[in-house]
């Protein structure tokens, strides 16, 4: 459902960091070098790599350099350093990562010590299909001396899975748009004999005037694939997003989550995300991290009509369902554009900005005065400081008590133009209400044994008809995201009107069924439970009170006002807790994950 633009980051003067520290900061993400191979004719040929290994770091001055085996080493005179590809000379590995025909097509992963090898080996033809007949005078293409190619990175050996399937899907991606143009202009022929041909030149001068030089350094400026390659690998180790074009003709574009998503100096799981993406609902807001300007001109000249169509009436105060209807799109292809942007690190979900949402400081905002953000707010709001406005949030508040009724409405909509900032940069956090059941012991009521926690066997250990899809982390699949609300048993079952009815009165016992007798009576005793009314209304959003699902689901399932939810919870506060945290579902995108 996801496709696949930095600073120049040298993993070499990058000191070694322990691994728990790496992958705090990313680098363990990061790759190697990358590195171009073919087989043909010529035989097992190493075309380019990147970065390429220094003159003055040759293996025959270090070899000189006795060392005990005792001395303790330092970060800077390590030779066993991250970057262990440097110990391999282009020969050995032009000949472990030029594969045989028969693997061609398939995922290439191999592991050397310290360094693990991610590449597509890929067959420029099919094999027995080029046959030129002697005896034809018509004019034949020359038969290409390549047979085969590969594009390789060398990754740390303790790279994440994850990180190896996004690296393999990248050289598949650039292999396909190579193996393309091969076959349309012989590109890639053409860009391999203009290496080989500066190698053999650069090969000639060194043994002419003794004096080592790299050609790789010489094939830069000279070679478009070459900085394709370059810019590539340093994309993935900066931003994360990579975005090509094979010679001026093919877009080649990838993300790297593991790069792009980060809270609080700390990445976000691949894993994580997919999880909080599933459980998108209708309810839930889309909000942009770029303008909409920014973002449409990064977008590619063929994208989808309905991607710049939802860009252009996207709101953080507009939820997933009005999108819909406002860009006249079906919902669950709204679903897909907003994962698509969010999985680029174009926006984050959050919740509708209303006047009842409620707001508080995120613990790992920064709060220096003079931080580079706060110059930033002070020049898209003059006349207010992000010092003191983070300083009204340092407790939860609600967006109604910022109102005044004697303020022009100007000052409202610079109120949610500040907000939507503050959102943007992580330095705000939402809290949402959630009600659980809880039902005092009773006097003669045995404790229950340590192993089983009374609050646990009254939140998790009934069965009260509820879909495992309200959960949160626990949708059957991406398919749940429908035009329909969940659905409920429980709420699909409408009590009719008219009193003390005996119909309505079974179904109140039959949704009061799965409690206990001291619960049920517990309930039963509660004043507001004379009312019947109430008490249906009660029974009829009970499988809600687990404090899984928080106030503003239970109006969107429930199709409630918030005044008549609130209401409830007060008549029946006595068996029920109120509790004000974070969305599960959006946290991940709020405060970095623990």
């Amino acid at each position: 459902m996801y496709k696949q633009s930095s600073l120049d980051l040298d993993p070499r003067s990058v000191p070694r960091q322990p691994d728990a520290l790496l992958h705090k900061n990313g680098e363990n993400n990061s790759p190697i070098s990358v590195i171009l191979v073919s087989s043909g004719s010529r035989g097992n040929k190493l075309l380019f790599r990147y970065p390429f290994l220094k003159v003055s770091e040759n293996t025959s001055s270090s070899a000189t350099k006795q060392r005990s085996p005792y001395v303790l080493r330092t970060t800077g005179d390590s030779t066993d350093d991250s970057d262990g590809d440097s110990r391999f000379s282009d020969i050995i590995l032009a000949t472990i990562l030029a594969t045989k025909s028969d693997m061609c097509g398939k995922k290439f992963e191999l592991k050397i010590d310290n360094v693990r090898f991610v590449g597509h080996p890929t067959l420029l033809q099919p094999p027995h299909t080029i046959q030129v007949s002697k005896t034809d005078p018509s004019p034949k293409r020359e038969m290409p001396t390549m047979i085969l190619f590969s594009v390789v990175f060398a990754l740390r050996a303790n790279a994440d899975a994850s990180v190896i399937s996004c690296m393999h899907n990248l050289s598949r991606r650039i292999a396909i748009a190579l193996q393309h143009e091969e076959r349309r202009c012989q590109y890639l022929t053409r860009e391999a004999k203009l290496m080989l041909a500066m190698q053999d030149e650069i090969t000639t001068i060194t043994e002419t005037d003794g004096t080592p030089q790299s050609p790789f350094r010489h094939i830069l400026p000279k070679c478009k694939l070459a900085r394709d390659l370059k810019e590539a690998y340093d994309s993935l180790c900066t931003t994360g997003v990579v975005r090509l074009h094979i010679n001026n003709w093919l877009e080649v574009s990838f993300c790297l989550p593991h790069k792009i998503h980060r809270v609080g100096g700390n990445h976000i799981p691949p894993e994580a995300l997919e999880r909080s993406l599933k459980a998108i609902r209708p309810y839930h807001a889309l909000l942009l991290l770029d303008s909409e300007k920014a973002l449409l001109a990064q977008l590619p000249l063929d994208c989808s009509p309905a991607l710049v169509r939802l860009i252009k009436i996207c709101s953080a105060m507009k939820n997933l369902q009005q999108l819909a209807q406002d860009a006249d799109l079906a919902l669950l292809q709204i679903f897909q554009i907003a994962a698509h942007l969010v999985y680029w690190g174009k926006a984050i979900i959050v919740y509708p900005l209303c006047e009842n949402n409620v707001y508080m400081l995120s613990p790992h905002a920064n709060i220096c005065l003079y931080s580079p953000l706060a110059q930033q707010f002070a020049q898209q709001f003059p006349g207010h400081d992000l010092p003191s406005m983070l300083a009204k949030f340092s407790l939860p508040v609600s967006l109604s008590e910022f109102r005044n009724p004697l303020d022009a409405p100007v000052h409202e909509a610079q109120l949610i133009q500040m907000v939507v900032w503050m959102l943007q940069r992580r330095l705000l956090i939402q809290l949402h209400t959630y009600v659980c059941l809880l039902v005092p012991p009773s006097e003669d009521q045995p404790a229950p044994p340590d192993d089983e926690p009374l609050l646990a066997s009254r939140m998790t250990g009934r069965s009260l008809s509820t879909p495992s899809a309200l959960s949160f982390g626990s949708p059957t699949s991406s398919d749940d995201m429908t035009l329909t609300s969940p659905s409920m048993d429980n709420s699909s079952a409408e009590l009719l009107p008219g009193g003390d009815s005996p119909l309505n009165k079974r179904m109140t016992e039959t949704l009061l069924a799965s409690l206990t007798e001291h619960e049920r009576q517990a309930i039963l005793s509660v004043p507001a439970a004379q009312n019947p009314e109430d008490l249906r209304m009660f029974a009829r959003l009970l499988h809600y009170f687990r404090g899984h699902h928080h106030l503003e689901e239970i109006m969107y399932n429930e199709n409630m006002r918030r005044s008549q939810l609130k209401t409830l919870f007060d008549k029946f506060r006595s068996v029920l807790v109120v509790t004000n945290h974070e969305d599960p579902i959006i946290s991940l995108f709020q405060s970095p994950p623990e």
